[in-house]
């Protein structure tokens, strides 16, 4: 059975029937949010980043949210395949002991163990990222707008439940309780047309690297906010999962319009908001994404993991303390991923139009 699907937008999909696909085509390369799911794309990344895209030199930006841009920024270490083989042990084997009473750890001791992992990886090491010679990077965080501009329990909810209502009217609408704000390479443009949605642009730094990158991953009511990161507006800044869930952006105008953009995701859906998860109407695709060329498991190789799934965060509800036996599954599904890496290894060596399906 094979592992992998191929899908692209109809320019990406032209541009593969005339040329086939080198390394020197990409121009973006995304990473979503999704948490645990994100695993499965292990050995494409290593592949990706260790082997193809070495055979060029070309600028590429990276964008990211969430477990997406840990990901990224892991890329842009000077040993990435180190740094993902890290990424993946050290996310499987996270653990929240439970204090007495408690069914699950609390949004503040997950926040203060995810600060410290994230300082323990990147500490003495962000410097490589902020001066890589070829990449860009692009970390998405949701910024809290009205009741959403401090994170307070009562507060909170009733402002989450405001975006909920707003974003069903109209996903722009979200843009009045939550802005997308993106911490960047310093000087990188963003590789995307904004105008779709509130957006605002700040450079990383040593100040804000880990504070970005963990509000990046910060899921409301599972972690706290992360508060007024240095060298941005002061406020909440959450998961920018919230905002761009699949990153679901106009490549198709700047830095983007230069060439392709390579998603390895985890389905054929690219979903514009986390949201927008059950609103089914939204998950198609559009023009945003007519140079995209997508990899995602098949959903009939997926049926064979372990649960018959993809790793994800009800695993940590499902295995409660018996963490042995989540690293077990787990590992076992990161294991069978490599086939992922070798059949996309395979189709670049010959690439076979026929293979790829609309996205």
């Amino acid at each position: 059975m094979r592992a992998l699907c191929l899908y692209a937008g109809p320019a990406a999909r032209q541009w593969i029937e005339k040329q086939g696909l080198q390394a020197a085509d990409i121009a973006v390369l995304a990473g979503a949010a999704g948490g645990p799911k994100g695993l499965s794309l292990g050995a494409l990344d290593r592949y990706i980043f260790g082997q193809w895209l070495a055979q060029s030199n070309q600028q590429v930006h990276l964008v990211g949210a969430s477990i997406g841009a840990w990901r990224m920024a892991a890329a842009c270490l000077n040993e990435p395949v180190a740094a993902f083989l890290r990424l993946e042990h050290d996310y499987i084997r996270q653990h929240y002991e439970l204090k007495a009473g408690e069914k699950r750890p609390s949004a503040a001791t997950v926040s203060r163990l995810f600060g410290e992992s994230l300082r323990a990886f990147y500490d003495g090491r962000i410097q490589e990222i902020l001066a890589h010679p070829r990449f860009r990077l692009h970390v998405f965080t949701a910024h809290g707008r009205q009741l959403l501009g401090r994170e307070q329990r009562y507060r909170t909810a009733l402002g989450f439940m405001g975006a909920w209502l707003c974003n069903l009217v109209q996903r722009r609408a979200l843009g009045g309780w939550l802005e997308r704000v993106v911490f960047s390479t310093p000087g990188a443009t963003l590789p995307f047309d904004c105008s779709d949605y509130p957006t605002r642009q700040f450079d990383l730094s040593h100040a804000n690297f880990n504070l970005a990158l963990q509000a990046s991953c910060s899921i409301p009511f599972v972690l706290e906010a992360v508060h007024d990161i240095p060298g941005a507006p002061p406020g909440a800044y959450w998961d920018g999962g919230l905002t761009d869930y699949h990153l679901h952006l106009n490549y198709t105008a700047g830095a983007g319009a230069q060439g392709l953009v390579l998603y390895p995701h985890f389905q054929r859906a690219v979903v514009p908001g986390w949201l927008d998860k059950h609103l089914k109407w939204r998950h198609g695709s559009s023009a945003f994404l007519d140079n995209m060329l997508l990899l995602a498991p098949n959903p009939e190789w997926v049926r064979t993991l372990p649960n018959a799934k993809l790793p994800d965060r009800t695993d940590f509800v499902h295995y409660g303390h018996d963490l042995a036996s989540r690293v077990r599954d787990w590992s076992a599904a990161t294991a069978a991923s490599v086939q992922l890496a070798e059949e996309f290894d395979g189709w670049l060596r010959k690439p076979d139009v026929k293979l790829v399906q609309a996205l």
